[in-house]
C-alpha cells in the first residue's frame, strides 16, 4: 500500500488527508490519483466502501482553483444521500486549499440552494434530476466545468437517468477530464464510457477486494412468518452495537422498525418518503450511537459513508445479486471484521445461490436460533455489564447496602437476583408483517408505467426496473 506522500499529492491536501485520518491509500485510489492528476479519463470498477470518493476527489480538489469563483467540476451521483456524503468529504479535502464543493439534490428547497450558489463554490455534486432543474432556471452554468465525475454509474443507468447524464455531459465543454466509477461493468456502462470519455484508462478492483472478505456470511432458511421472531433472537444473541437492517420497500422498512420500538430495541427507519429534515435526524442519531439499529432501503442506504457498523441483516434477500455485495459492505470496514446474515425463504433458495455465484462466495447456512439461545445471548449481556461496572466504576458507596443484603441472602441467590433484573428477556409478542412476494412486485411496480431496459447481466435476459428518485 502506497503513502499519499508518494502520489504527488500537494501540501495542503496532503494536511487534510492527514487529519482526515488517512494513512495508506487503499488499490483504487493508489491506481487512479496518480493517472487523474495527469489529467487522464478513468474508467474504475469499485463498490462503495473501497475508497473511491478521495480516488477522483483528492485530483479534484488538485485541479480546482480557489480564486475562481466558478463551477470547475461536477460530479453526478444517483442519490441525495450519496451526494451530500461526497460534498461532505469533498469540503473536508479542500478545506486548507479554499475548495469548497455544494450537494445539490431533489427534496430540498430549491430557493435555499440557489442562495448557496450564490456563495460560488468550485464543486457541485447532485443528482441528475435536480441538476437538469438548475441548469434549465440557468441557476448553474457547466461551460466552464473542466472535471465531470459519474460516481455509482450503474446505479443510476438502473434508476432510469441515463438520459438526464448524457443532457448534462452535453452542456459540459467537449474538452474536459472525465472519470466513470461503477461497481459493474455492464454493456450500457461502457457504452456511455465510449460515448463520453477520450482514451480511458481502466482500472479494476480483484474480486476478493469487491467480495469484502473480512465479512463473516450467513444465512438462515424460515417461513415468511417467522423471520421477524428469528431478526429479533439474532439481536439478542448478538447484541450488536451498530447494525443495519434491510428491508425492500419502504412500507416492509416502517413496518420493521415501529415492530422493533414495540419489543424494546433502540431503532429507526430511513427511506425516501421522509422528509430531509427527518432523514438527517435519523442518520445523526445512528452515527451518534444513539439509535443501535438503522432499518433502511437499499436506495435510501446506497452511499451512506457509516463507520462502526457490526453487523448488517437481510432481512428480505434483494433483488439484485450485485445490491447484496452493496449492503454487506456497509460493514467490515476499515480492516475491521463485520458479520453479514441474510433470512432466506425456501422460494428464494435459487436466488440465494445466484448471490453466491456473483459474490464468488460461498455463503454457510446457520441453523433457525431458539428461545434459550435468545435468552443466553441476552444474560451474557447482563454479566459482561456487571464485569465492565466492576472494572470500571468507582463502586464503594454500594458496598454497605450490599453487606446488609448478604446478611439475610446468600450471594448466589442475590447475584441471581440482579442479573434477572439486568437481563432483557426475549418479547415474544406476535407481529405481523405483510408478506412481499418480490416476483409480484415486480409486475406491480412496472405495470402502470412505461419502463426503463436495464441489462440483467446475471441472467443474460432483458428485464423491467421502475424508475427511483
Amino acid at each position: 500500500m502506497a503513502k499519499f506522500n508518494e502520489l504527488g499529492i500537494s501540501e495542503p491536501v496532503l494536511r487534510a488527508i492527514s487529519e482526515m485520518g488517512f494513512e495508506e491509500a487503499t488499490p483504487i485510489q493508489q491506481k487512479a490519483i496518480p493517472l487523474a492528476l495527469a489529467g487522464k479519463d478513468i474508467i474504475g470498477q469499485a463498490q462503495t466502501g473501497t475508497g473511491k470518493t478521495a480516488a477522483f476527489g483528492i485530483p479534484m480538489i488538485e485541479h480546482a482553483f480557489p480564486a475562481k469563483g466558478y463551477i470547475q467540476a461536477i460530479v453526478i451521483t444517483p442519490t441525495r444521500e450519496l451526494a451530500i456524503q461526497v460534498a461532505e468529504e469533498l469540503n473536508r479535502i479542500g478545506q486548507f486549499k479554499g475548495i469548497r464543493s455544494l450537494p445539490i439534490y431533489g427534496g430540498q428547497d430549491i430557493n435555499r440552494q440557489i442562495r448557496a450558489l450564490k456563495n460560488r463554490p468550485q464543486v457541485i455534486v447532485g443528482t441528475p434530476g435536480r441538476l437538469m432543474d438548475h441548469m434549465r432556471r440557468r441557476t448553474i452554468r457547466l461551460e466552464q466545468v473542466r472535471l465531470a465525475v459519474l460516481d455509482e454509474a450503474d446505479e443510476m443507468l438502473s434508476m432510469g437517468f441515463v438520459e438526464d447524464i448524457e443532457n448534462i455531459l452535453t452542456e459540459v465543454p467537449a474538452k474536459r477530464q472525465t472519470m466513470l466509477f461503477s461497481a459493474t461493468m455492464p454493456k450500457a456502462i461502457l457504452d456511455l464510457a465510449n460515448r463520453f470519455l477520450q482514451e480511458p484508462e481502466f482500472i479494476g478492483i480483484k474480486s476478493r477486494e469487491m467480495t469484502v472478505p473480512q465479512i463473516e456470511q450467513y444465512y438462515i432458511e424460515s417461513q415468511e412468518k417467522q423471520k421477524f421472531d428469528i431478526l429479533c433472537r439474532l439481536l439478542d444473541i448478538d447484541s450488536p452495537e451498530s447494525a443495519i437492517v434491510f428491508g425492500r420497500t419502504k412500507r416492509r422498512v416502517d413496518e420493521l422498525y415501529e415492530a422493533l420500538t414495540k419489543r424494546g430495541y433502540s431503532a429507526e427507519g430511513i427511506h425516501g418518503d421522509l422528509t430531509q429534515a427527518r432523514r438527517d435526524l435519523v442518520m445523526k442519531h445512528f452515527k451518534e450511537g444513539l439509535t443501535e439499529i438503522l432499518v433502511a432501503t437499499d436506495v435510501a442506504a446506497r452511499g451512506l459513508d457509516i463507520s462502526g457498523v457490526t453487523h448488517v441483516y437481510n432481512f428480505d434477500i434483494p433483488q439484485d445479486p450485485e445490491s447484496y455485495v452493496h449492503r454487506i459492505g456497509r460493514t467490515g470496514r476499515a480492516g475491521k471484521t463485520g458479520q453479514a446474515l441474510t433470512l432466506v425463504t425456501p422460494r428464494e433458495m435459487g436466488h440465494l445461490r445466484l448471490i453466491e455465484q456473483v459474490a464468488k462466495r460461498k455463503i454457510a447456512r446457520k441453523p433457525l436460533p431458539s428461545f434459550s439461545d435468545a435468552l443466553a445471548g441476552q444474560q451474557r449481556v447482563a454479566v459482561e455489564k456487571i464485569l465492565k461496572t466492576l472494572e470500571d466504576e468507582d463502586i464503594h458507596r454500594y458496598k454497605s447496602i450490599a453487606e446488609e443484603l448478604l446478611e439475610n441472602n446468600d450471594s448466589t441467590t442475590l447475584l441471581s437476583a440482579a442479573l434477572k433484573l439486568l437481563t432483557k428477556e426475549p418479547d415474544t409478542t406476535p407481529v405481523r408483517l405483510t408478506e412481499e412476494n418480490p416476483l409480484r412486485m415486480r409486475q406491480a411496480r412496472t405495470s402502470h408505467r412505461k419502463p426503463n431496459r436495464a441489462l440483467d447481466r446475471n441472467r443474460n435476459k432483458y428485464y423491467s426496473r421502475d424508475r427511483r428518485g
